[in-house]
């Protein structure tokens, strides 16, 4: 990535918008047989990943346009696998467009080079984040279209390989969309629109939020080895989920992002572990604060928790010269307050974000005109993990430090192995280096 002031070389949000706004008028059209790469106009769906957000994933995508198969699975668990594909045989309007047969099951760490391997077009990467970089340069590197989950990656290192894999997919003319449905759900597009087009004027400050309880927590059992315990537990273990400043406040960041027009140049945090202080949350915060600081000199403060009993919030507020804007996809609000008061009716809010990812991905496919999202989830990716380098550490910490940060979280895929995996030390501020 460039630095802020250099941006020819990033697509516009406007831009995008734009495209995707596009792709979802295409996706009302005949299909047309031959349209892509494919030579047929069966899109064949592989899913890497076959947890909660996997198996939603996959029914959104059966769901979301006409002439949609479901053919390859992996996991690295079995039990996983074979209960993702029980869930959705059980619905019996996506059961007809399932052809996953044993054959096309596939289990272990290398699950995803045999889903890869298949005649599978569309790939969905739904795996824990921390593995998301290996798998979309393997799924580019094949030839493939692919739904890749958000986050994109855990660290710089995983960033600057993600986006080596996005050039690779621009040379091959291949469809990527990242997991951001904000960017595709009907309220947020309107309102963003209006933004861009000076609704509330000079974005001036902005503040986000994503205040929940705590999650799913899964007891260790005796059987399982150290890496077993840390995958089925992934959300607590930042070279998994980057913590879920990372993995879970990228939608509340990437909507500020897109408003903005502009990544951050720095980041202040701060951020701990108050509640969740047992050895089964793993070794993430609970709670973060951020001051991100954009190129115009407006500020975000951003704040983010899983604390059971605390009060919640999901939302965006935007502040401009002339109005104020506020959004959450939860509550189905999308507001504008000033001279150019608007309000979106909720009933407007229009069809799932979740499908219709998928189906302006698929529409964009069958149109020969692929979208490509991967550097703009990538930079709200590294927005996030900026964030949480600052609060890990207590320091300041500028765009460029981000991306040309050396820690490499995730070990490399051949040196994974169902055995023993320390767990690194809870970061202290002031004492955690910054690298």
């Amino acid at each position: 990535m460039s630095n802020a002031g250099d941006r020819p070389a990033f697509p516009s949000r406007r831009d995008f918008l734009k495209t995707s706004t596009a792709a979802a008028v295409a996706a009302g059209f005949t299909r047309v047989p031959g349209a892509w790469a494919g030579g047929s106009d069966t899109i064949r769906v592989g899913v890497i990943g076959c947890g909660g957000r996997g198996t939603g994933a996959a029914a959104n995508v059966l769901s979301a346009a006409p002439g949609v198969k479901l053919v390859a699975m992996g996991d690295a668990f079995r039990d996983r696998l074979e209960g993702s594909k029980a869930e959705l045989l059980k619905d019996p309007k996506l059961a007809p467009m399932i052809e996953v047969t044993p054959e096309r099951s596939f289990v272990g760490l290398d699950a995803f080079e045999k889903v890869i391997a298949t005649d599978a077009d569309y790939i969905i990467l739904a795996t824990p984040p921390g593995f998301r970089p290996e798998h979309l340069k393997a799924a580019v590197a094949a030839g493939k279209n692919v739904f890749a989950e958000k986050p994109l990656a855990v660290d710089g290192p995983g960033i600057r390989s993600v986006l080596e894999t996005y050039e690779q997919a621009k040379a091959k003319n291949l469809a990527i969309v990242g997991g951001t449905q904000r960017r595709h759900g009907n309220g947020y597009i309107e309102t963003i629109k209006r933004v861009h087009d000076g609704a509330i004027g000079e974005l001036q400050a902005a503040r986000c939020y994503w205040n929940q309880g705590a999650l799913w927590n899964k007891p260790r059992q005796p059987e399982w080895s150290d890496l077993e315990w840390q995958m089925r537990n992934w959300l607590y273990f930042t070279w998994l989920s980057g913590d879920h400043i990372v993995e879970q406040h990228i939608h509340n960041l990437d909507v500020v992002n897109w408003a903005m027009d502009a990544h951050p140049v720095k980041a202040l945090g701060l951020g701990g572990r108050q509640v969740r202080t047992g050895p089964e949350w793993g070794h993430i915060f609970d709670h973060f604060t951020v001051d991100y600081e954009y190129p115009n000199g407006a500020h975000l403060l951003s704040m983010c928790r899983q604390i059971p009993g605390a009060e919640g919030r999901v939302s965006e507020d935007l502040q401009g010269t002339l109005g104020a804007c506020a959004t959450s996809q939860d509550a189905k609000r999308y507001v504008i307050t000033g001279k150019n008061a608007w309000r979106l009716d909720p009933e407007q809010v229009g069809v799932d974000p979740y499908v219709q990812e998928h189906t302006n991905l698929i529409a964009s496919i069958r149109a020969g005109k692929p979208l490509n999202d991967l550097k703009t989830v990538a930079e709200s990716t590294l927005t996030a993990i900026m964030g949480r380098m600052s609060a890990y550490t207590g320091q300041s910490v500028t765009w460029e430090q981000a991306l040309g940060s050396k820690l490499a979280l995730v070990p490399e895929s051949g040196q994974l192995a169902w055995g023993p995996m320390p767990v690194p030390a809870v970061a202290e501020p002031g004492k955690t280096e910054l690298v």
